[in-house]
């Protein structure tokens, strides 16, 4: 049997912050998105794809 009883539980607060970081990152992301969308429909830029990646994601 462990340590504690079965009324006491985690607290929830570390879940909800966790959730809460994924949503706004999700937002994020998907806002992020869009605007790489909105930017290759409005045309190419003429820089044939060359230069720095400016995605802001990282290889690892």
């Amino acid at each position: 049997m462990s340590g504690r009883s079965k009324d006491q539980r985690p607290r929830p607060q570390a879940g909800d912050a966790r959730k809460a970081r994924l949503s706004d990152a999700l937002k994020a992301n998907l806002a992020r998105r869009k605007a790489q969308a909105r930017a290759r429909a409005a045309g190419p830029d003429d820089d044939g794809g060359a230069g720095a990646d400016t995605s802001g994601e990282r290889d690892e």
